[in-house]
C-alpha cells in the first residue's frame, strides 16, 4: 500500500498555496454536530484559493456539501455560517456556560437532555407519528421520532438551486433505497438535484422519516457507507485528483472500559465504514492499471496497433489521485452523544480543529511529494 505519513507541525501563516495537480474534491462524511469540523476545512480551502471542483458527502456532509456546491464562492462561508448558527443551542447564559463538549458531564447531560427532548429549531422537532409507538402503522415517510421539516426550511433559505443546476460545481450525495438496501449516489451530472435528494442522505432511521424520491423511499447513505470515497476511485472518466478526505469517526482509539465508553466505540468504528479497506482495494485496482499502461509501452508500436491489444491496454490508466485524509480530533469529556453535541462550545472547538488541521495540510502540499508511477491512489494521513 502506498502511503505517505504526514508529519504534523504548526502551519504557517505566509504560505503560498501551490497550483493543484488535477480536480480538487471534496469528500464529507457524516456525523451529525460532528460536521462542524467540515467547515473549519472548508474555511480553510476557501482562505488558501482552493474551492472544490466536486463535493461528495453523506447525511451532514450532504447538507454542508450541498451548501458549499449550491452557492457562489463569494457567498459559501456566510451560508455555512448561517447554516450552523441556526443549528447551535441557544439558551440561558448559565447554560450556555456549563453545556458543551470539553466541559463537565452536567453540561453535556443538560445539553443531551435540551436535543433530545426538544430538538433543533432549525433542523428538526419531535413528531407526533414517534409518540404513537412503535407499532402504530404510520407510514415509511412519517415513521420517525422527529420530523425534518424544520430543515428544509432552512435548506430553502440557504441553497441556490439554480446555481446548483448550473454545475459549476459537481455535487454528489448518497442515499440507501428503503426497500432495496442498495446504495444509490444522487449526482448533479446526471440529474438536477433538489432538495429532496439532500434531506434524503441525511434522512437517518428511527430518528428521521425516509425521503421519497421517484416513488422510492431513502435513508441516510450512513447506514451503508458512511465515507464515499468509492465514487471518487471509480469515477469515469478517472482524472488527476487532489481528494480532501474529511472524516469524523476515528475506527482506532483507547481501549474502553464502561458499557457507556464501549457504546461510543461502536459508534466510532460502525460510522468509519470501513473506508481504511475500501482505500486499500481501490489502490490495489489502481496500481494494476499502471501496470498495464507501463507494460504496454515495452510493446511494439504494430503491436499497440492490434485491435486485441488496444482492447486490453484500454484497461490501463495513467491518472494519479492524491487522497489527504483529514480527521477530526477528540475533544475532552467527549462520549458516544458528541453527534448531538450542537452548543456553541462543541462547533466551535471542531471548526477550530478542522481549520487547523487544513491549514497544516494545505502548508505541507503533499501531492507535490514524488510518487511511484506505478501508484495511481496515495494516500498522505494529516496527523
Amino acid at each position: 500500500m502506498a502511503k505517505a505519513e504526514t508529519a504534523s507541525r504548526a502551519p504557517s501563516t505566509s504560505s503560498v498555496p501551490q497550483a493543484l495537480p488535477g480536480q480538487v474534491v471534496l469528500v464529507l462524511q457524516g456525523g451529525g454536530a460532528l460536521g462542524a469540523y467540515q467547515l473549519g476545512v472548508y474555511q480553510a480551502m476557501h482562505e488558501a484559493g482552493i474551492e472544490p471542483d466536486w463535493v461528495v458527502g453523506t447525511s451532514i456532509g450532504a447538507i454542508n456539501g450541498a451548501l458549499i456546491a449550491g452557492n457562489p464562492p463569494a457567498q459559501r462561508m456566510a451560508r455555512l455560517h448561517a447554516f450552523w448558527d441556526r443549528m447551535e443551542i441557544k439558551g440561558s447564559a448559565w447554560f450556555a456556560s456549563h453545556a458543551g463538549a470539553g466541559l463537565d458531564l452536567m453540561g453535556q447531560a443538560l445539553s443531551n437532555l435540551h436535543t433530545i427532548s426538544g430538538g433543533l429549531p432549525g433542523f428538526f422537532r419531535p413528531s407526533l407519528a414517534g409518540l404513537m409507538g412503535a407499532h402504530a402503522p404510520t407510514g415509511i415517510e412519517h415513521a420517525a421520532y422527529y420530523s425534518t421539516a424544520p430543515l428544509r426550511e432552512t435548506l430553502a433559505d440557504l441553497i441556490d438551486l439554480d446555481y446548483l443546476h448550473s454545475q459549476r460545481t459537481r455535487l454528489t450525495v448518497g442515499a440507501v433505497n428503503a426497500r432495496t438496501g442498495a446504495m444509490t449516489y444522487f449526482d448533479s451530472r446526471q440529474q438536477p438535484l433538489q432538495l429532496d435528494h439532500v434531506m434524503a442522505s441525511g434522512a437517518l432511521p428511527p430518528a428521521f422519516p425516509a425521503v421519497r424520491i421517484d416513488g422510492d423511499p431513502y435513508w441516510d447513505g450512513g447506514i451503508y457507507s458512511n465515507t464515499p470515497t468509492e465514487v471518487v476511485l471509480d469515477d469515469n472518466p478517472r482524472r488527476d485528483s487532489v481528494i480532501f478526505s474529511v472524516q469524523l469517526w476515528n475506527p482506532q482509539g483507547p481501549e474502553p472500559q464502561t458499557l457507556w465508553q464501549i457504546n461510543g466505540r461502536q459508534k466510532d468504528i460502525q460510522f468509519s465504514s470501513r473506508s481504511a479497506s475500501h482505500v486499500a482495494e481501490q489502490q490495489k485496482i489502481h496500481k494494476l492499471r499502471h501496470i498495464i499502461r507501463e507494460l504496454v509501452k515495452h510493446l511494439p508500436e504494430e503491436r499497440r496497433r492490434d485491435p486485441q491489444v488496444a482492447e486490453l491496454a484500454s484497461w490501463g490508466c495513467g491518472t494519479t489521485m492524491h487522497m489527504v485524509q483529514l480527521t477530526a480530533p477528540r475533544l475532552p469529556n467527549e462520549d458516544q452523544t458528541k453527534d448531538i453535541d450542537f452548543t456553541h462550545q462543541g462547533i466551535t472547538a471542531r471548526w477550530e480543529a478542522g481549520h487547523a488541521d487544513a491549514c497544516r495540510a494545505i502548508e505541507l502540499a503533499p501531492w507535490l511529494q514524488a510518487v511511484d508511477p506505478r501508484d495511481g491512489v496515495v494516500i498522505h494521513d494529516i496527523r
